[in-house]
C-alpha cells in the first residue's frame, strides 16, 4: 500500500515558508481527450505497490488515474508514465487552504511542481464536501489557482471539486435539474465557467437503483434498456447513467454556467453486499460504460470523460454498508476480477486511448 500524504497542509506551508510566488518549471503537460480511466483507492491491506499499479494500468490501457490524495509514492510511479492524474485535496485539508494563500502555494510546490514529469490533469478539492465544510470549498479553489497561475500552469492543470446528485434539488426529469437554493453550488457553478474548468460529478445509477427497485428498472441502470418511455422534452432516456449526467448539465445551465463540462469523476457498480451487488452486474455496468462512453448524453453527444470506481476491492474503507468494500476492478495479485475490455469498441484502436 502507497504511503498517504499526512503532513497538515497549514505546517507544510510553514515548513517551505510563505510562498508569495512560485517560480515556473518545465513540466510535461496533460494532451488529449481521456475518456475511460480508473479511479485508485488504497484502503485496503497488501495491495501492491504504486509502481505495480501504474504498470497495471498501462497493461490494460488505462491512460487516466484518480487519487483522493497527493501521495507521493504514486506521484513517483507515474512520473513519465504517460498516464494523467486527477489529484484529490482531502476534505480536511480543504479548510487550511481556504484561509492561507500560502497553503495553496505550498501543496502545488509540494505535490505538483516536485513532480515535472507527471501529466497532472485536474485537481478534486474536496470530494462529496457536505455541512459547514462547503463554505471552504470555493476559497480553496480560487487559491490553488492563483498558486497554478504563479507557477504558469493555470492553462494545463484545471482546479474543480467532486460533488454526488445530493447538490441538486430536483433530479428528474433531467431538464428540471438545478442547484440547492441555499447550496454554494451556483457560485461554484460560475467560477468554474470563468476558469474554463469541468464539473467533477461522481454517478452512481445503482444507489439510485437500490433506493427505488421499485420505480426503476435494473436494465436501466445497467444499460441494458433497448426501449425507452423515459422522455424529456425532445430527449429519449435509454439509461439512468445519461439521465443522472443531464440533470448536471441542467443544474448548470440554470446556475448561468452552460459552457461547464461535466466530467464522471467516479461511476461503478459494486459486485458483493447486497441482492444486486454481485460480479456479473459490476462487470455488465463496467463494460457498457465503457462501451457508452464516446457517444455521450442525449443532452450533450460527444465523448464523456469518466472514471470507474475503483482498482481494488478496499477492506478498510469506512462505510454505511458492505457495498462500498466491494467495488474493485482488479483482484491483488493484479488479476481481472472479471473479464474486461478497458476501450471501447466504438474508439479507433490506431489513435491514443481516449481521443475520439
Amino acid at each position: 500500500m502507497a504511503k498517504q500524504a499526512v503532513v497538515p497542509v497549514v505546517a507544510l506551508a510553514l515548513l517551505l515558508g510563505a510562498l508569495a510566488t512560485i517560480p515556473a518549471v518545465p513540466r510535461t503537460p496533460s494532451t488529449g481527450v481521456r475518456s475511460i480511466g480508473v479511479c485508485y483507492g488504497m484502503n485496503g491491506d497488501d495491495l501492491p505497490s504504486a509502481s505495480d499499479v501504474v504498470q497495471l494500468y498501462k497493461d490494460n490501457g488505462i491512460d487516466s488515474m484518480r487519487i483522493y490524495s497527493p501521495d507521493t509514492d504514486v506521484l513517483q510511479a507515474l512520473s513519465g508514465s504517460d498516464i494523467a492524474v486527477t489529484v484529490g485535496v482531502p476534505n480536511a485539508d480543504v479548510g487550511a487552504i481556504a484561509s492561507h494563500p500560502s497553503a495553496a502555494a505550498a501543496w502545488v510546490q509540494t505535490y505538483v511542481l516536485a513532480f515535472p514529469a507527471v501529466q497532472f490533469r485536474y485537481i478534486a478539492v474536496g470530494n462529496e464536501v457536505v455541512g459547514a465544510g462547503t463554505e471552504s470549498v470555493l476559497p480553496a479553489m480560487r487559491n490553488l489557482d492563483r498558486a497554478l497561475s504563479a507557477a504558469g500552469l493555470a492553462d494545463d492543470i484545471k482546479v474543480s471539486t467532486a460533488v454526488t446528485l445530493d447538490v441538486v434539488g430536483t433530479s428528474f426529469p433531467p431538464s428540471a435539474g438545478s442547484f440547492l437554493e441555499e447550496g454554494y453550488m451556483t457560485h461554484v457553478a460560475q467560477y468554474l465557467q470563468s476558469t474554463g474548468a469541468p464539473l467533477l460529478a461522481n454517478v452512481y445509477p445503482y444507489y439510485s437503483y437500490v433506493s427505488n427497485p421499485g420505480q426503476i428498472d435494473i436494465n436501466y441502470a445497467l444499460f441494458n434498456w433497448r426501449s425507452s418511455n423515459v422522455l424529456d422534452g425532445n430527449n429519449t432516456y435509454l439509461n439512468l447513467f445519461d439521465a443522472m449526467v443531464d440533470c448536471f448539465y441542467s443544474a448548470l445551465e440554470n446556475a448561468g454556467a452552460g459552457n461547464v463540462t461535466v466530467v464522471v469523476s467516479e461511476s461503478g457498480w459494486p459486485s458483493a453486499g447486497s441482492k444486486a451487488a454481485n460480479a456479473s452486474n459490476s462487470r455488465t455496468y463496467s463494460q457498457n460504460l465503457i462501451n457508452h462512453v464516446a457517444q455521450g448524453t442525449p443532452k450533450r453527444p460527444g465523448v464523456i470523460e469518466a472514471y470507474i470506481y475503483a482498482t481494488f476491492n478496499e477492506d478498510h474503507k469506512l462505510a454505511d454498508d458492505e457495498t462500498r468494500r466491494h467495488f474493485g476492478l482488479f483482484n491483488k495479485d493484479r488479476s481481472l476480477a472479471y473479464p474486461i475490455d478497458f476501450v471501447s469498441p466504438k474508439q479507433d484502436r490506431s489513435r491514443p486511448f481516449g481521443v475520439p
